[in-house]
């Protein structure tokens, strides 16, 4: 059975037919499932929170997230915040120790419930004479001890960080400069 030519041009015409057809539903279908939404334009911004927190508000198309700004050494970026007490770790630490003794420990509390603030941000530091590991670690501890007292006393503790050797106030290695290193720095936010 030879099929002749006119009846292969029909096979070839119905199914380029079907196949306009099943594009053009195809299309329709996709057409139907794209919608446009009107909606508010979103614009990325900067935000401070009651606690003097600043906080990066962005879009990234399809959800909305917000994140706290950190300078490059990891502290928060604070708006409203001012120093309000520098503690010598020599008097409330004993060499390479994160135990407060309890004088030095009631002297802190009356810091802490006196200083009439929103909140604290407690930052702690070491001399340069352990490895960066070790001081780090130290300055951690000491600083959540601090922490514990300022949360005894009954206020609010917004960040508490260590940074070990990493900023100095004095340099050298003299008695004097290892001594103005090691401290623990509080800052009030009103």
């Amino acid at each position: 059975m030879a099929t002749s030519y006119k009846d292969k041009l029909r096979v070839l015409a119905g199914g380029a037919a079907a196949g306009a057809m099943a594009l053009s539903l195809f299309a329709g279908a996709a057409q139907a499932q794209t919608r446009t939404v009107v909606g508010e334009e979103y614009t990325p911004t900067i935000w401070i929170d009651p606690d003097g927190c600043e906080h990066w508000v962005m879009d990234d198309g399809f959800e909305g997230y917000m994140d706290a700004r950190r300078t490059r050494d990891g502290r928060p970026v604070y708006h409203r915040s001012e120093i309000c007490g520098v503690i010598s770790t020599d008097q409330l630490f004993a060499t390479a120790k994160s135990f407060i003794a309890e004088g030095a420990k009631a002297e802190l509390m009356n810091f802490f419930r006196s200083a009439n603030a929103f909140g604290f941000l407690i930052y702690g530091h070491t001399d340069a004479r352990a490895s960066d590991e070790y001081n780090m670690s130290l300055s951690h501890r000491r600083v959540n001890a601090v922490a514990g007292v300022a949360q005894a006393a009954g206020v609010r503790v917004v960040d508490v960080k260590g940074f070990g050797e990493r900023q100095p106030r004095a340099q050298g290695n003299s008695a004097a400069a290892l001594q103005e290193n090691r401290r623990v720095e509080i800052y009030c936010i009103p």
